[in-house]
């Protein structure tokens, strides 16, 4: 079914209380084509009426009608889409923060962040590490680090293993809440890279072993958040 107005349906839009009706030809017959006109009547503003015919003979094109210098169609902006480059470091400042305690964890995590650095082009001279007595310390030294406006981001590295007391959950939660605070307070992505493991063995797979390196992958997320602040955010 197609639809149309007609060009002798238009009247000037300043006349109130507009509606359409069927407009039937003098066969009653419309070539199955929906008819819709204009009238000056009781019914409320931009009531529509329709009336269906029964053959197909042709399509009208849609006529769009403009009210004070615009179109009625929709205007589409384009959209920006922003998102950081790992290969786009030259420039590119790191600082990294690392937990002496389980020391046996944070330097393979450590290593792992450094050749992903070195990977992706970020050069030595381009790297600070800044060691600290452990997870807990991480969060007020990054954010010294970020108001220095030294660095495009900070790499935070820890290992929380959990024990028979419960100062694992107090140690995790402000490291990850000292971490997120140095960032806000400072203006410069601090990255999460701090293990918060159950257990000696899951942090040893997730130093190098059989589930990953996460300070590569979180050195990876630094490269990107300092190439977003530096190329679009700054």
């Amino acid at each position: 079914m197609a639809l149309f107005v007609s060009a002798d349906c238009f009247i000037p839009v300043s006349q109130p209380r507009l509606g359409f009706l069927p407009h039937y030809g003098p066969n009653q017959s419309c070539d199955s084509i929906t008819n819709l006109h204009l009238y000056k009547g009781p019914q409320r503003p931009n009531h529509l009426s329709f009336s269906h015919c029964t053959r197909a003979t042709e399509i009208v094109p849609l006529v769009a009608v403009q009210i004070k210098g615009r179109s009625s169609l929709p205007q589409t902006a384009a959209v920006r889409h922003l998102t950081g480059s790992v290969t786009r470091t030259q420039g590119l400042r790191f600082a990294v923060v690392v937990a002496r305690f389980n020391e046996i964890i944070t330097k393979q995590l450590l290593e792992g962040a450094l050749n992903t650095f070195k990977n992706y082009s970020v050069q030595d001279e381009d790297i600070d590490v800044v060691w600290v007595p452990g997870s807990f310390e991480i969060g007020v030294v990054a954010e010294r680090l970020g108001k220095s406006h030294k660095y495009n981001a900070i790499l935070c590295i820890g290992a929380v293993i959990r024990g028979d007391t419960t100062h694992y959950d107090a140690v995790a939660n402000s490291a990850a809440s000292g971490v997120l605070s140095a960032g806000l307070k400072s203006g410069v992505p601090c990255i999460f890279g701090v293990l918060t493991c159950e257990d000696m063995d899951q942090a040893l797979n997730r130093a190098g072993g059989k589930s990953g390196n996460k300070g590569a992958e979180a050195a990876l997320t630094a490269i990107e958040m300092a190439s977003l602040f530096e190329h679009h955010l700054k």
